[in-house]
């Protein structure tokens, strides 16, 4: 008989089937060799079954039939993917050995599991692991099999991940949405994240900006000038600081103190999914989930990087030699040059900086393959150029600089400079043709985030004679006011996700937080697409935005009593427990047991809660009172935390008039001859005269992006919006102007 061979997806699968079976006969549904025969899951063919599965009356979402805690959870087939299912079924009869290749992580783990417990399949299993799919590593990891039972405690980890996904979700929404007549997604892990977000917000609307004063030197020696900052307590009072200004300008001086030192910049550390997000967001305003799209493709497709949702920065010796033939396979590409001044010798099993086993665990860093990338779009160019240079920079000896540091006294004051002299670009010559384009992007950054900055950066040589002559030329007072905490971009919201939204700069205690940071690197990019779904988030820009429905959802849950509901750490401890439970070192059964606890207290807290005014709910509107409220479909998510997902048949968005107040008034609608008003429902602009039949509507989600309030007021009262980026109906990437096409109805198009 013939070995089943699972895969995850029909391109993994046939990649599959041409490394190690060739000429297998390609059955649309799966590929038949010889030895194997390949077949794919297509995702999910699997789910934990919806509540009125286990009972009829859960169809109607009632608080008094809370909590829904299954003794045991019942899984249905996806009836989008029945028929994939199917073929695995009379597949598996023809086969005495199943191969799981579904992708190496927890989540791939769990898509074959069900499959398995589903069609209860009991033939011995092997698991393929590998981290990319070249044909030599396919080869390699089919020679180098693992008994799956050596995964058992993955499973655990990921079924116990969906079941307590799901019954927080679950009993979570249904709780808060019937108490409050609004429909309200909770997840274990959205919901904390949408806190950090509240209490950034809450920090932004309380700072209160206050205005102070700095004072810079210009002195000079001989032909040499310098600048330093005056160091004492900060200036509120304009006046005391141009009376020191006038005091020293123009007065001989001494250098109090004189100190050069040598410093080294290493390379960054290579890439984890994380850190290759937040980069490809700030440098292309790259979403969390288009640079993980960006990156599966890169990994799938075109088999150019190696699997890219892994957490770890670094390799293991197995993956130096690869590091070397994918250095080699540079060469004659369009980074040649850096090859050719690579130096081999720099990436080697001791260098700790790069190669570090213990920081490994499923997968290593990202790291460009030895197949030559050639038909990438341009924005996964982008992104494996991030990747490409990264890896290249490993081969590069560290920068070197001479660190000055000057203490100057006039007039007993002290004026601090620094002056960090470039002694040799190392690594640094990897982005030297960017030098140009990365100051103009981090220009605005350095402006805001370093107000008293004192570090001057030169290429030239820099010295002073400690007991020359010095004069004050000038001194300069220069007004500023206190900046408040930033809004999260994308970016900064994953740093926080994957530090459970403590403040870490440190590295390395970045590092020992990522096995309780709030989610996955694969999960991530799902939680932050699903805050902006539910509504609890808006964009502007690359700026994230509090709702006035997200902000709602966070007060009810922490005035119920539920912190524990929004807190990172705690959520962090829960990924964390996670972790332990795939290793062999926690319990599964523990774990549930304290997630069925928690969600019994969820629904106990909500229950006692005073219902909230509509009114609160800026621009959301409640579900339809028809006497069967809650009967959406609340489907959990693939990837995501489980927070129900209600679905409803595509209509104008019940836009209710000014006077119900469950609306946000946005702009009169241009009809010719309506009069009527755009308000935001929650899937798009409709008109208050939609019951006299105006058809008008704007959907908020349209060309690839979700529209804000200002960019619809633009569009009906100037016919366009500024330029964006935007995906067109066949999934080209482009920017351009959104336009309304016809003022009867809201069809928009491009230009």
């Amino acid at each position: 008989m013939k070995t089943l061979i699972i895969a995850e997806k029909p391109d993994m699968g046939r990649n599959i089937a041409a490394a190690i079976e060739p000429k297998a006969k390609n059955m649309r549904s799966h590929l038949e060799g010889e030895q194997y025969i390949i077949t794919w899951a297509i995702g999910h063919l699997i789910e934990l079954a919806e509540p009125d599965h286990y009972d009829e009356k859960y169809k109607k979402w009632n608080i008094n039939h809370l909590p829904i805690i299954p003794s045991e959870f019942k899984l249905i087939p996806n009836p989008r993917t029945y028929d994939q299912l199917k073929v695995i079924a009379e597949l598996a009869k023809k086969c005495n050995q199943l191969v799981n290749a579904c992708d190496a992580g927890r989540e791939g783990q769990h898509i074959f599991s069900l499959i398995q417990r589903h069609l209860g399949l009991n033939q011995p299993v092997k698991r393929l692991w590998i981290s990319d799919l070249t044909s030599e590593t396919i080869r390699n990891g089919f020679a180098t099999l693992k008994d799956g039972a050596e995964y058992e405690n993955l499973t655990r980890a990921a079924r116990s991940r969906s079941e307590a996904d799901w019954l927080i979700g679950m009993n979570g929404s249904r709780a808060f949405t019937t108490k409050h007549n609004v429909l309200l997604s909770v997840g274990r892990v959205q919901t904390p994240v949408l806190a950090l977000i509240y209490d950034r917000q809450k920090q932004i609307e309380a700072f209160s900006s206050l205005k102070f004063y700095e004072l810079e030197g210009h002195f000079a020696q001989g032909e040499t000038p310098y600048r330093g900052m005056w160091q004492g307590e900060r200036f509120t009072d304009g006046e005391k600081a141009a009376a020191l200004a006038s005091k020293v300008k123009g007065k001989p001086a001494r250098i109090q103190s004189y100190e050069v030192k040598e410093t080294k910049e290493f390379p960054f550390k290579l890439y984890d999914l994380t850190l290759l997000q937040r980069e490809a967001n700030g440098k292309y305003a790259f979403s969390a989930k288009k640079t993980l799209d960006t990156a599966q493709a890169l990994y799938e497709k075109h088999k150019v990087i190696s699997y890219p949702r892994t957490n770890s920065n670094y390799v293991t010796e197995q993956n130096i030699p690869d590091m070397h033939k994918a250095l080699n396979a540079l060469q004659g590409t369009a980074y040649n040059e850096l090859v050719q001044g690579a130096n081999r010798n720099l990436v080697h099993i001791n260098n700790k900086f790069i190669c570090n086993p213990t920081k490994v665990e499923d997968h290593h860093a990202i790291l460009p393959t030895n197949k030559k990338a050639s038909g990438l779009s341009p924005d996964e160019q982008k992104l494996y150029d991030l990747i490409v240079r990264r890896f290249l920079s490993q081969f590069y000896p560290p920068a070197a600089y001479k660190v000055h540091t000057v203490m100057t006294e006039v007039e007993q004051e002290l004026f601090k400079t620094t002056v960090k002299e470039l002694l040799s670009l190392g690594w640094k010559v990897i982005y030297a043709d960017q030098k140009k384009e990365k100051a103009k992007a981090t220009k605005g950054k350095e402006k805001e985030d370093t107000d008293d900055e004192e570090e001057v950066e030169v290429n030239e040589p820099f010295s002073i004679d400690a007991n020359g002559d010095v004069l004050c030329t000038d001194a300069i007072v220069k007004e500023k006011d206190t900046q408040p905490p930033k809004h999260f971009n994308e970016g900064t919201l994953l740093k926080a996700m994957e530090s459970a939204g403590k403040q870490i700069e440190d590295e390395e205690l970045r590092d020992a937080m990522k096995d309780s940071g709030l989610g996955t690197p694969a999960t991530r990019a799902a939680t932050i697409e699903r805050l902006k779904k539910v509504g609890y988030i808006d964009m502007q820009g690359k700026k994230i935005i509090l709702t006035q429905k997200g902000r709602m959802v966070v007060e009810l849950i922490r005035g119920a009593g539920i912190e524990l509901l929004t807190s990172p750490e705690m959520t962090g401890q829960w990924e964390r427990r996670l972790n332990e439970i795939s290793r062999g070192t926690a319990s599964d059964d523990q774990f549930m047991h304290n997630v069925k606890r928690f969600a019994t207290l969820i629904v106990d807290k909500v229950r006692k809660q005073a219902r909230a005014s509509k009114t609160d709910f800026e621009g959301e509107n409640a579900p339809e009172a028809t006497g069967k409220r809650g009967t959406a479909s609340t489907k959990t998510t693939a990837r995501g935390d489980g927070a129900p997902k209600a679905t409803a048949k595509k209509r104008a968005p019940a836009a209710k008039p000014a006077g119900d107040g469950a609306s946000t008034f946005i702009a009169m609608c241009p009809r010719p001859g309506c009069g009527g008003s755009l308000f935001m429902g929650r899937k798009g602009y409709g008109c208050s005269h939609y019951k006299e039949g105006c058809s008008f509507v704007i959907w908020k989600e349209s060309f690839g992006r979700s529209l804000t309030d200002t960019q619809v007021q633009a569009l009906v009262q100037k016919g366009k919006t500024t330029k964006l980026k935007l995906v067109l109906d066949d999934g080209t990437e482009t920017e351009g102007k959104i336009v309304l096409k016809d003022v009867a109805t809201g069809v928009l198009g491009t230009e």
